[in-house]
């Protein structure tokens, strides 16, 4: 097939020369891996992890036994359930460029982490199973790149296992998600005989044993590459950076098959760090100052320690250790003294960092999501979301000494954004507000893991919450007449408490002046 490479040069006319802050930017790449839950995403970072020449031995999510545990996944819970439930971070070096990789939860009761986390990145890697096709979940976290414009990566994994036919996958993409394919490769064999992927580009084969001509997976090989020439598009970089394109890899990331023609791929033609929008204007990564966005917070990575790190994308400039920046929220100014880059949970120093890393900074309070900090511009960084509710639950505390404990707790974890915290006008317990029951499991399971505190949960009145904004006369009011049904969240805004969808639209039309919000976006009017 005659697909023209991809044009892997910079965006910039000329490359910026070595040692410069400029070349040092461009050899970024900063992404998420998106999928629906088992779809192998997990798998597939551990694999990349390792072709990358980050780890020794990759792990699986369902892997017997301590030593092929995955470092992606390192929450006991995690481990227990095999699944991932908060987002990882991991940096590595890779085709001389500094790769940032996030790893999400796919499972959607933990869907906020993902969105928050796709506010840090420059594209994202959709992980497709290759019998299953397009899943529920992946169209709605495709829908959320879509909003941002994120560029996408398509890896169809599973090609060793009973799989859909090539082409139906890559109409499947197109139909489902009105977004155009251009294969990057195409598999060589299919189910048990899949041994390997010709890379288009490259005009390479790359198969696990050596194949004859005449060996049927050749044969079939080379009739759907003058198919797939006709018939599909070949690769645009200026649409695949506007999210109109998506290049497609095939593989099995259990077999270790595909997984370097991804990171090529990402290397070569990777979006670089892109601008980001603040309430005032477009942020370049190229800009001299350092600005920093802080998009999410992590409680207890080391429980010996009780520590506490905020994960911020560079936005802009460089970092270095030492430095004192602005906190724009307070308007004070935050000195970083130890930031760390981060593989799982292992970490070290980080003496200097570009726009496109990503880097803890240790605190103990100061810092929140979607927290802005700059070298003195007062500048907020736009569009980190928190989403309403759809489960809201009455906590039980078992033991009422630990009262402090749990109200402690439960503000540090719904900081990192485990669960959301209302807390009653009236005064009666707090209650936690979830996306799905699997968070209440992790919710139950960390605070008396990490801070000891056994707690129940009991049911509520109330179904639905709503962020309620306008005059602040009117809000008195309203806040006063219905003081039983409103609660305060973690940063002390209006929230209204609803029995149901009926009550909530009674209220409302009751409200004209008033406007009731099922997301709030920090850094943005609530709308």
């Amino acid at each position: 097939m005659n697909a023209a490479a991809p044009d892997t040069t910079s965006d910039a006319t000329t490359p910026a020369a070595p040692g410069t802050i400029a070349h040092e930017i461009a050899r970024r790449r900063t992404f998420a891996i998106i999928s629906h839950p088992d779809a192998g995403k997990t798998t597939l970072t551990e694999r990349i992890l390792r072709a990358g020449g980050a780890i020794q031995m990759a792990g699986n999510v369902r892997a017997k036994g301590e030593r092929r545990r995955t470092r992606s996944d390192w929450m006991g819970i995690e481990r227990d359930r095999g699944i991932s439930v908060v987002t990882s971070v991991m940096t590595f070096e890779y085709g001389d460029c500094i790769f940032n990789l996030l790893d999400t939860p796919g499972h959607e009761d933990f869907s906020e982490d993902t969105y928050r986390t796709l506010t840090a990145v420059d594209a994202a890697v959709m992980v497709i199973d290759a019998a299953k096709g397009i899943e529920a979940r992946t169209r709605k976290l495709f829908e959320i790149c879509r909003l941002r414009d994120i560029p996408i990566v398509t890896f169809i994994n599973k090609m060793d296992r009973e799989a859909q036919d090539p082409f139906a996958l890559l109409d499947e993409i197109s139909s489902s998600l009105a977004l155009d394919t251009s294969p990057a490769t195409w598999p060589v064999g299919r189910a048990g005989k899949f041994v390997g992927t010709y890379d288009l580009y490259r005009r390479e084969l790359h198969t696990t044993e050596k194949l004859e001509q005449s060996d049927p997976r050749m044969i079939q090989l080379a009739e759907e590459l003058e198919l797939a020439q006709a018939a599909l598009p070949e690769f645009d970089r200026e649409s695949f950076n506007a999210g109109h394109l998506t290049p497609v890899f095939f593989g099995s990331a259990m077999k270790e098959i595909g997984v370097t023609d991804l990171l090529d791929a990402l290397a070569s033609f990777g979006p670089p760090p892109r601008d980001q929008a603040t309430e005032t204007r477009s942020v370049h990564a190229d800009e001299e100052a350092m600005t920093a966005l802080v998009f999410k917070i992590q409680a207890n990575m080391d429980p010996n320690h009780r520590d506490r790190m905020a994960f911020a994308r560079i936005c802009s400039g460089k970092l270095q250790r030492g430095m004192r920046l602005k906190h724009v929220r307070i308007g004070k100014q935050f000195a970083l003294h130890t930031p760390q880059f981060f593989f799982a949970r292992d970490r070290q120093l980080a003496e200097e960092a570009f726009a496109g890393d990503v880097v803890g900074i240790p605190n103990h309070g100061t810092l929140r999501i979607g927290d802005t900090l700059t070298e003195g511009e007062d500048l907020r960084f736009t569009g980190v979301p928190y989403f309403a509710p759809e489960i809201l639950r009455r906590v039980r505390l078992d033991d009422a000494m630990k009262a402090k404990k749990l109200r402690q707790a439960l503000t540090e974890l719904a900081e990192e954004g485990v669960v959301q915290l209302f807390r009653p006008q009236d005064g009666s317990p707090p209650i936690v507000g979830v996306v799905g029951t699997l968070q209440l499991d992790v919710l139950q399971s960390r605070l008396k893991g990490e801070y000891g505190v056994s707690i129940g949960f009991e049911s509520t009145p109330y179904n639905l919450a709503r962020w309620v904004t306008g005059p602040r006369d009117r809000l008195e009011t309203f806040c006063s007449v219905n003081r039983s049904a409103m609660a305060d969240d973690i940063d002390g805004d209006p929230v209204f408490l609803a029995s149901s969808a009926f009550m909530m639209r009674r209220t409302a039309e009751g409200q004209p002046e008033l406007s009731f919000h099922d997301i709030k976006q920090i850094g943005q009017e609530i709308g």
